[in-house]
């Protein structure tokens, strides 16, 4: 008589400590791994949602990746966020027609409304989808503002920062209402998120300043530079509340300089000048004043293929915390990590005007969490009060439907599957009750 078949017997589940310690050494910069991961099932889903998980990720893999950057570029086929890394990813920004965005800092992002009738900011979280909208300070009436967004919890390391208090630094140019003899005035005061009021506002004569080619740079916890078009750098002190202004250390106009950060964290101006790039620290002299050092010079033919070469090369952006800067040439856009000086190609368009990078570690949200939804602007809410809120809904979830039939086709897994969750709660937002299992 011949034996029953043996029945197969399951291997034990792996404990829930050995599942985290795995899906924690995942490539930082393979985003779909980590998103592929949280839909197993919804164990390794809660796991990887944890605020600890996101913690771990940075104390593991310092340096934060750069995900990718915001851009102000307005080409209908050029998306507002560009990845960077290795895995395909996106994120539901903001969109530039209604939106221009200014800064990237600590999980967060800033935006300023293009709406000429109505000004407000907006700080938005890129991982979460958070958004709050700031009014802009009464005093504002520039064209060409700048402005920084910075976590404000104390002793914060900036590892996992999400949701906390924050603070915004607006700088932007009036014209002088006093008889002496100023034409022009720099405004700046800064923003609370948890007094929810601008403070004091200070200002220094100055001539009108043009900052829509330069992003900001946070130096240790108290100071930040802004970089303007006429090669003039503005200092604002937190702690003091002051605001300085002085020169870069060629005020020529012959090479573009940006600003970025040096190994010990020190103020750094970029300059390229033929096929190099060449770097100024600002260090102390003689305990008296700050005064421009050189501090390295880079062979970009070390760097760069050689058609990239032929013509001007020129710094866009750098990533604080990655210490990446991003280069412009006639070749596309390339990243070199200053650290390891590692290169790679983001993109083969080289006609942004200026590029804000997002970095830090993406974690999938739990699916009842998910927010990352594109804001609306003042223009959108409007005609959204006078009945157009419906015909709008269809279009965008059309929109999404399209665009996530369109990833699944070229392979991209995560954009499809963000895309059709919010595809799905637009519809069920406006036309049905939520399905049960959540999107």
């Amino acid at each position: 008589m011949a034996s029953p078949p043996r029945r197969r017997v399951s291997p034990p589940a792996l404990p829930g400590e050995i599942v985290e310690e795995i899906l924690l050494r995942l490539p930082p910069d393979e985003t779909a791994w980590l998103l592929r991961a949280s839909l197993v099932c919804k164990a390794w889903g809660s796991s990887v949602s944890h605020p600890s998980f996101r913690r771990r990720l940075h104390d593991l893999h310092r340096p934060p990746p750069v995900l990718g950057f915001l851009h102000n570029w307005r080409n209908q086929h050029i998306p507002r966020f560009i990845p960077t890394t290795n895995s395909a990813f996106s994120l539901a920004a903001p969109k530039y027609l209604s939106w221009q965005a200014l800064d990237c800092r600590h999980g967060r992002a800033l935006f300023l409304s293009n709406d000429q009738g109505i000004s407000e900011l907006l700080v938005w979280e890129p991982i979460t989808g958070t958004q709050q909208r700031v009014p802009v300070p009464a005093a504002f009436k520039s064209d060409f503002p700048t402005a920084a967004v910075f976590c404000a919890a104390d002793g914060c390391d900036h590892g996992d920062c999400l949701g906390g208090p924050f603070r915004v630094v607006f700088i932007f140019t009036v014209e002088s209402d006093t008889d002496d003899g100023d034409e022009f005035v720099m405004p700046a005061c800064m923003y609370s998120s948890e007094t929810g009021t601008w403070g004091e506002l200070i200002a220094l004569p100055n001539k009108i300043a043009n900052f829509t080619f330069y992003a900001s740079v946070l130096v240790g916890n108290s100071l930040l530079y802004f970089l303007s078009d006429g090669e003039e750098i503005q200092e604002y002190d937190l702690a003091r509340h002051s605001l300085t202004v002085f020169d870069t250390p060629d005020n020529s106009f012959e090479q573009k300089s940006n600003l970025m950060l040096g190994e010990n964290g020190e103020l750094v101006v970029s300059e390229s000048l033929n096929m190099r790039l060449i770097l100024w620290s600002r260090e102390l002299s003689g305990g008296t004043g700050a005064g421009w050092v050189l501090s390295r010079v880079i062979c970009l033919e070390n760097f760069l293929p050689n058609g990239a070469l032929v013509d001007s090369v020129h710094v866009m952006g750098f990533a604080e915390g990655a210490n990446s800067i991003f280069l412009s040439t006639v070749a596309g856009l390339f990243m070199i990590e200053l650290q390891s000086d590692r290169v790679r190609k983001v993109c083969d368009d080289h006609g942004f005007c200026n590029l804000i990078p997002v970095v830090g570690f993406y974690t999938p949200l739990p699916r009842d969490e998910r927010q990352n939804l594109p804001p609306l602007s003042p223009t959108e809410e409007a005609a959204g009060e006078d009945g157009g809120d419906l015909e709008r809904t269809f279009d965008q979830a059309q929109e999404l439907f399209d665009k996530g039939s369109n990833a699944i086709k070229e392979g991209d897994f995560a954009n499809a599957y963000e895309c059709h969750c919010y595809d799905l709660n637009f519809r069920f937002s406006c036309f049905g009750e939520r399905c049960s299992g959540g999107c």
